[in-house]
This record gives C-alpha cells, structure tokens and sequence, in this order.
C-alpha cells in the first residue's frame, strides 16, 4: 500500500466539517466511446456483479459492452439535457439545495462511483480545504450492496492511502425517513391532483438478482416498506397500489415481481386501463426512469391494452425533497456540528 504524501496540519486547520453525497455515475456524453469506460467500471464491481472474474471479465469485454454499448447509448441520447446527463444535472440540484439549506461553513459537494468527479478527486479537495469530518450520504433511500455499500466502499478505499485519515460516517439508507416518506406522498398527490389518478399506482424499484437477497442483502424489504408507508401517507388500501421491480439483466433469476412483466399482464390480464408509476428508489430521474419507464414502459403498456399511463417524475429537485435531505444530514451530523442548525 502507497501512503499519500501529507502536508503538516494542526488539528485546528483540519477541523472544518463536510458533507459528501454520492450517485451512481453516468458517460460524459451519450455515444458509445464515452459509454465504454463508464460501463467498464460500472460493470466491474464486484458488488454489482459477484461472478467470479475469471469468468465475468471475458463475457463483459468479449460481449456485454460491444453488444450493448450502442443501444445503451442511444437510449441516453433519448433523455440527455440540453444542460448534460439528467442524473448529473439533478445531482447537482441536489448539492446546491443543501448548500443553501446548511451553513455555510459546512463542504458540501457530490462525487460518483463510476464516473467523475471521482471520490477520489472530491475527497481530495475536501481535505485541501480543511475538511477533517465528512459525512457521507449515498443517494440510495433503499440499502443494497450493489449500490449503497458499493458507494461506500470507494470512501474506504481512499481512506485506506490517506496517512492523516479523515473521520467518517456513512448514511446507508433512509427508506423511512419521514421527511422522504412526505416528500413522495406530496409529490404523488400533487401530480395526481393535476393530472388525474389512473386505476393503479406502480411504486418500481431497481431490481438486485434474487441470490443477492438470499445471501442477506435486506433490499427488497426496505423497497415493500418504503412502498407501505408512502401508500399509508396517502390513505391508500393494499388493492390501490402495487410493488415491482425492474432493470433485470441476464439469464439469472431477479427479485420480483418484475416491472416490465407487469406492464404486459396488468392490461392485458387484470383488467388495469390506467397505471400511474413512481420509481421512489431513485431520487433523481436518470435513463433508468425517464427511459426505461417514462419511453418503453409506456410503448410496452399500451402495446398491451393500455389506455393511460402516467409516469411520476423524481423528487429531483423538489424542494420537499431537499427540506428532506437537510434533515437527513442535520440528524447524522449530531455532535460534529455544535451550533443550531
């Protein structure tokens, strides 16, 4: 191990306080050169696929990227902001609303697992300014290895070359955090008065493989959960809402029900006309949500008898939403920070 060579600081010039939140990553641009190197790291992390390498390394190089990475980009292209990738863009939405939420003198500032800027990077800079506390806050509601602790795992990671290390806590899920649970309700309820609500709310989450969950991964409980109290905020019985789980990839068996399935039977079998769709475990709208359910799963549900489909965007940049998130770090900055936030 190569330790980082260190500047000498006193713990007064090393005393500051930030906070790091974290996503998972998105290509610079929507085409398939910038789509390589994000999916390479994406797609070889041993927490987001646990094949051993000798066998996963020769499938993802030799088939995953090359057949995927031209329909993966022109999906982006579908979704992408005239300000750049949405993921990235309401990201940071996101670490301007705490900003101004916070004091001042509190770093607030975002880092990616798979693409820039880097924790590595981020950590970097938060150190350079004094910062010797960070909280760290991926913005994952629902704990799951391949997400949560995969962010996390990079913090560590850069701790382990830091001489002078910096102290750390982690926010690993917020699934029932009441000021998330409110915002979700508000932001159902809000679009549902303007628009009208269809005969079935669909909360989709982001699937794991079902050998993930069997081994321990407490995922999918914290998906019903989060679902269960959100349905309870808007007075919801068990028959008006339904929990699903999209983005399978793969031959192996994912955690169900699944999403896009359920987009071809309720038409077609259960008699549902008009579906309204959440994707709470994402709080920010990305190619997963705006694509993935907002395009296809729509063309997929009427393609199937459906007649109204509503897709209800993330909380992105709501401010509910980010009133929510700076309780969540007013809660776990407890004892670093001494004044009234």
């Amino acid at each position: 191990m190569n330790f980082h060579t260190e500047p000498h600081i006193t713990f007064e010039q090393q005393n500051k306080t930030g906070i790091l939140l974290m996503n998972l990553g998105t290509p610079e641009r929507p085409s398939p050169e910038a789509l390589k190197p994000y999916l390479r790291r994406f797609l070889s992390d041993k927490r987001v696929v646990e094949l051993p390498s000798f066998l996963w390394k020769p499938i993802l190089f030799g088939a995953v990227i090359p057949l995927r990475v031209k329909n993966v980009a022109e999906n982006y292209e579908r979704v992408w902001l005239n300000e750049g990738s949405p993921l990235q863009v309401f990201t940071e939405r996101q670490r301007d609303g705490l900003r101004q939420r916070l004091p001042q003198d509190l770093y607030i500032e975002y880092a990616m697992t798979y693409s820039e800027p880097l924790v590595s990077q981020v950590l970097a800079k938060l150190k350079a300014n004094g910062v010797g506390r960070v909280l760290v806050l991926p913005l994952y509601p629902q704990y799951a290895a391949s997400s949560s602790a995969a962010a996390i795992d990079k913090v560590f990671k850069e701790l382990l070359k830091q001489r002078n290390q910096m102290s750390v806590r982690t926010v690993t899920r917020f699934y029932d955090h009441e000021g998330y649970i409110k915002a979700l309700a508000a932001q159902i309820r809000n679009y549902r008065a303007e628009h009208g609500a269809g005969d079935l709310l669909m909360f989709s989450f982001h699937g794991i493989p079902q050998a993930q969950h069997d081994k321990g991964d407490p995922y999918p409980h914290e998906c019903r959960k989060t679902a269960q109290l959100v349905a309870a905020e808007l007075g919801l019985s068990e028959q008006d809402y339904t929990v699903s789980f999209q983005s399978q990839f793969g031959k192996a068996k994912w955690i169900g029900p699944s999403t896009q399935d359920l987009f071809v039977s309720l038409p077609k079998k259960q008699k549902i006309k008009k579906l309204d769709v959440i994707c709470p475990g994402f709080v920010s709208d990305c190619l997963e949500t705006m694509e993935e359910i907002a395009i296809a799963g729509r063309e997929e549900f009427f393609a199937n008898g459906g007649e109204q489909f509503h897709y209800i965007p993330c909380l992105n940049d709501n401010p509910d939403w980010l009133d929510a998130l700076a309780d969540l770090a007013r809660d776990n900055l407890q004892g670093w920070v001494s004044y009234n936030l």
